[in-house]
C-alpha cells in the first residue's frame, strides 16, 4: 500500500502507537519487538515524552509516516520540532494526538469537549494503557510506555487498523520483562 499523500490510503492504514520513551533515562534503546512494527507499520505515533532527540530522528528515518507530539520532559530541541497537539487524517478518521489529559476521572468528557471533531485521541503521560470511549463516540487511547512501567505489570504499546474511516483491531501488545 502506498501513502498517496496526507490522508489519502489505497487500502487499510496499520498503526504503531507509543508514549513516554523517556531514552535514555528509562532505557538505553527502544525494545527491539517495538522497533520490528516500525517497518509494518502505515503510520507512527508517538505521544510526547522523548527525552531526547535521537529517538525522534530515529523515527523519523524509519517511519513511513510519524506523528507525533511534545511532552512534559521534553526539552527546547524536542518543542522546536514537535507541536504540543498533532491531527491526522487517515483514510477519514479524524486522529488526535496529545500528550497530557488530566486525571483519569472525568477524562471522557473532558477530552470530548476538548477535542469535539476528532474520531481518535492518542495520549501518553501517565504510562498507564487506556481504552475508552466518550459518549459522543471518542475513543481515547493510551498505550502505556515502552520503557518505564511504573505501577504495571509490562512495558507496553499498540497497534491498530484503520479501514474504510474506522479504526479497529486495537491491540495491546506487552513486552518483555527486562
Amino acid at each position: 500500500m502506498k501513502n498517496r499523500g496526507p490522508g489519502v490510503y489505497a487500502e487499510s492504514v496499520r498503526l504503531l502507537l507509543m508514549s513516554d520513551t523517556h531514552l535514555p533515562k528509562r532505557a538505553r534503546q527502544l525494545p527491539a519487538p517495538l522497533l520490528a512494527e516500525i517497518p509494518r507499520a502505515d503510520v507512527v505515533v508517538h505521544a510526547g515524552d522523548w527525552v531526547d532527540t535521537a529517538t525522534l530522528d530515529l523515527l523519523e528515518s524509519r517511519s513511513r509516516r510519524l506523528v507525533g507530539v511534545y511532552g512534559n520532559n521534553d526539552g527546547p530541541g524536542l518543542r522546536a520540532r514537535l507541536p504540543e497537539v498533532a491531527y491526522a487524517d487517515l483514510g477519514g478518521l479524524r486522529l488526535g494526538v496529545v500528550h497530557e489529559t488530566g486525571a483519569a476521572q472525568g477524562r471522557e468528557r473532558r477530552c470530548a469537549i476538548r477535542f469535539p471533531d476528532l474520531d481518535v485521541l492518542v495520549f501518553g503521560h501517565s504510562h498507564i494503557p487506556w481504552d475508552t470511549t466518550a459518549d459522543t463516540g471518542l475513543r481515547l487511547l493510551n498505550p502505556g510506555s515502552p520503557t518505564d512501567r511504573r505501577r504495571q505489570p509490562y512495558c507496553t504499546y499498540m497497534t491498530a487498523t484503520v479501514a474504510e474511516g474506522r479504526l479497529r483491531d486495537v491491540e495491546l501488545h506487552r513486552l518483555p520483562r527486562r
